[in-house]
């Protein structure tokens, strides 16, 4: 019995402490979910680039790489297939409502697919 009791105890490690890009993941998919709360059936979430002129990318995802990186991918305005890597220490984020797409598609919410858990590969551009 006390062998048993042994293995429950090892098998329950203590979660070590969360990394800057999980925590900076994690604040990210709370903003991106209060912004989407404000938009309305004619809108979309995109994010706007400081600090230079690339424009905007509408947010497909978001993904990090331990311990450090954080990734956004989504479309530019063109529609071409985009992702921003970026380090944490960098990290400088404007949430945009833009125009949806897609005629009479209901407009695109990514707040509720993004969950504590990365899917997506560690690529991060989505593919798993």
């Amino acid at each position: 019995m006390g062998k048993n009791l042994m293995a429950k105890a090892a098998a329950k490690k203590p979660r070590e402490p969360k990394t800057p890009a999980e925590w900076a993941h994690d604040r990210l998919v709370m903003y991106i979910r209060d912004f989407e709360k404000q938009l309305d059936a004619r809108q979309e979430i995109a994010m706007g680039f400081a600090g230079d002129e690339t424009g905007v990318l509408r947010i497909e995802g978001i993904g990090y790489f331990d311990p450090d990186i954080i990734t956004f991918y989504g479309r530019d305005e063109g529609g071409a297939k985009t992702q921003l890597i970026q380090h944490v220490s960098q990290l400088s984020v404007t949430l945009r409502a833009v125009p949806k797409e897609g005629g009479e598609e209901p407009p695109r919410r990514i707040g509720f697919q993004l969950n504590a858990g990365w899917t997506g590969g560690d690529s991060g551009d989505g593919s798993a």
